[in-house]
């Protein structure tokens, strides 16, 4: 029997067999749209999360001079950027993608309310530009910095309650300068935020950029960072950066490397998700596996027949595999269907998920669709299908000739 010809045939008795055909039918799309749902689900976690991460801490690409990253916390005047100004406009100029470049200057030292001392962690920023990207930067009381702003300081809401702070009270910042002096300088508090991390919070402080240049005694700054028109051209620039513009001379960071939180979190859900495509695929594949043989056993005296006249065990098996062909594209279809409409009306509602751990902000999850998890998706409930019918199909195109026609009676 051609091979047209068994498709043909195939697609015939998968249509005469309507019952279980439905039923196989089923098990396949429901375990494709759940794996469509569940991946889209992930996929908007990881994607919130970043975008987070990206407006409210680390922007898209930081660049730095190199060892900054492993010796920030030792001595910070050994990784200055003499002229920031010029390096930005070089970085900006690059690539189109570039919409935006702030100079940081970072600090650390200890936050006096008066009455007792909190370490902190602390920027210098450019406010406006800051502002301009900062969107997932939530202020809790006041508002945030502006660039008129001499003396103001922005603290996370876990500073602010170390130390009751309120808006207008006034605060010292005290730091060691690299000669070992002391050097204070005094600020009134206009803004609290919380940001993605709790971590963060509970030591972050910001001041105008100027500011923090006369507290650090310093007309430099350690970090400019980009902000791009899309987070998807981030390798992109990264690369470019690397290669052509800045060659050696700096080092540049995308942002996913410089979330350790972010890390861990993408390691972790790739784990959990892959067992529960697992799972999925065993599920598919015993619900398969149950209606094909039970589709095999009512048809016992049919294979008998086609082997009476003459049909090899091979055209029995390739039968058997070409049904499965059939159920397994069109169940995967009709999952990416229901998967893709399922996706698209709960994204349009939305849903509303707590804070994750050590985040203070909870987010309004969505189902995100990409060809490549709806294609694996897909992918995974074809393949859940042929495995399935393999063993039966090798069963039943070995049934002995009289065995097989006296079945049933």
């Amino acid at each position: 029997m051609m091979l047209a010809s068994i498709f043909s045939f195939a697609l015939k008795s998968i249509y005469r067999q309507r019952v279980r055909t439905l039923a196989t039918l089923s098990a396949i799309s429901v375990g494709v749209a759940g794996l469509i749902l569940a991946g889209g689900f992930v996929q908007d976690i990881f994607f919130q999360l970043g975008e987070a991460i990206i407006h409210s801490q680390t922007g898209h690409i930081q660049i730095t001079v190199k060892g900054y990253a492993e010796g920030k916390g030792r001595s910070l005047d050994k990784y200055l950027i003499a002229d920031t100004k010029n390096l930005q406009q070089t970085i900006s100029a690059s690539s189109p993608s570039i919409v935006q470049t702030t100079a940081r200057l970072g600090f650390s030292g200890v936050l006096n309310n008066g009455k007792r001392d909190l370490g902190i962690i602390g920027e210098g920023i450019e406010p406006d530009v800051e502002q301009s990207f900062g969107t997932h930067m939530r202020f809790t009381a006041g508002r945030a910095l502006k660039d008129s702003d001499e003396d103001a300081i922005i603290v996370g809401d876990g500073v602010a309650n170390a130390l009751g702070l309120n808006i207008g009270d006034r605060v010292t910042l005290v730091i060691t300068l690299a000669s070992g002096a002391l050097n204070t300088l005094d600020f009134q508090l206009v803004g609290v935020f919380q940001s993605f991390s709790k971590e963060f919070d509970a030591r972050a402080v910001r001041i105008p950029l100027r500011a923090a240049q006369i507290l650090s005694d310093t007309a430099s700054s350690h970090v400019i960072v980009a902000m791009l028109d899309k987070t998807e051209a981030t390798t992109v620039t990264v690369n470019l950066l690397k290669t052509q513009i800045l060659k050696n001379e700096f080092a540049v960071t995308p942002w996913s490397n410089l979330s350790d939180f972010y890390e861990k979190t993408v390691e972790l859900y790739d784990r959990q998700f892959g067992v529960l495509r697992l799972i999925t695929l065993v599920m598919v594949f015993l619900s398969v596996v149950n209606s094909v043989n039970m589709t095999l056993f009512e048809r016992t005296r049919e294979f008998g027949t086609m082997k009476a006249v003459g049909d090899t065990e091979n055209t029995i098996f390739r039968l058997i595999l070409a049904e499965s062909v059939w159920l397994g594209a069109l169940g995967s279809i009709l999952g990416i269907i229901l998967g893709c409409v399922l996706a698209l009306g709960i994204s349009t509602i939305g849903i509303s998920m707590p804070p994750p751990p050590n985040s203070n902000l909870g987010y309004i999850a969505q189902i995100r669709l990409d060809a490549w998890s709806v294609g694996i998706a897909g992918a995974t409930g074809f393949v859940a299908c042929i495995l399935a019918s393999i063993l039966p199909a090798r069963r039943a195109s070995q049934l002995d000739i009289v065995d097989a026609l006296r079945h049933g009676v």
